[in-house]
């Protein structure tokens, strides 16, 4: 990166230049002034919470993301996270694998049924509906927090997140993340979920209070958690490491081979629609 800012500097006269930046590059406005001829960015991930959209919508410069790339294989991760969790699975292998099950019988305590389970989403964009659909097809119960309710799906809607958990078995977060979304899932949250709930977490990490998170599992306030993200990656609490009702991933909930040819054809796709002048693929809108 240091060098394209550096030769991007140093032209007389510049190209349009497009960048196709990763989740981990800030694009903001000290980044658009070191290349003030950056006309498009194309950032490989869904999320945008690394790039200033009104910056660049003031300088002219615009944006596409991965919309839709990655919604089916995030989906199938939550769905697994889930079950992973609430059928101990995780947890189960460990115990074999540990030799513990010669010596100690049967593993307890016995997980639980995903048939019949109150799901609650937080966020029902492109991940979340598949997320839902999914679950349906489980026997599950789908509702749902999000902007706005979606005229299109019969799921209850929940205009509080609090709310949507006090009537959930179990959480799904699977909102981008914007300032109103930081910390979407605190401690009234969890407190509402309860003892026997679980939360899943397939979007980024501080959509999440990670510490009223570790303390409500800590204290039994929470029955589990499947994570894919945190809130200081990729540094994870040891807490959660040493939980056996949590299952952790290395947020890679969005990459399989499938995912990552998609990806390719859709950046190539928007780089050559921006060079010959012709509407983006996946424009973000501000």
């Amino acid at each position: 990166m240091e060098a394209f800012l550096a030769a991007a500097a140093a032209d007389d006269d510049p190209p349009r230049l497009a960048l196709v930046p990763g989740g981990g590059v800030r694009v903001d406005a000290a980044f658009l002034d070191a290349v003030p001829s950056l006309r498009c960015v194309v950032t490989v991930s869904a999320g945008l919470n690394h790039i200033d959209l009104p910056e660049c919508a003031r300088r002219g410069v615009a944006v596409a993301n991965a919309a839709g790339v990655y919604s089916s294989d995030v989906a199938d991760h939550a769905v697994a996270l889930v079950i992973d969790v609430l059928r101990r699975v995780s947890a189960a292998d460990r115990y074999v694998r540990r030799g513990l099950w010669p010596e100690r019988g049967d593993f307890l305590p016995l997980g639980s049924t995903l048939r019949g389970k109150r799901v609650g989403i937080v966020g029902l964009g492109s991940i979340g509906s598949a997320v839902a659909r999914r679950l349906e097809a489980f026997g599950c119960v789908v509702s749902y927090h999000s902007r706005g309710r979606k005229h299109d799906v019969s799921y209850c809607y929940h205009p509080a997140v609090r709310d949507l958990a006090a009537c959930s078995d179990v959480l799904v977060v699977a909102c981008a993340l914007t300032a109103e979304t930081r910390h979407v899932v605190d401690r009234r949250v969890l407190d509402a979920l309860g003892s026997g709930g679980v939360v899943v977490n397939v979007a980024r990490g501080p959509n999440v209070d990670e510490g009223e998170l570790v303390r409500a599992l800590a204290e039994g306030r929470l029955a589990g958690a499947g994570l894919d993200v945190f809130e200081d990656e990729p540094d994870v609490p040891a807490e959660l490491m040493a939980m056996d009702n949590v299952v952790l991933t290395p947020h890679w909930a969005a990459f399989t081979p499938e995912s990552i040819a998609d990806l390719d054809h859709l950046v190539a796709g928007n780089l050559e629609a921006f060079f010959a002048g012709a509407p983006l693929l996946t424009p973000v809108v501000v």
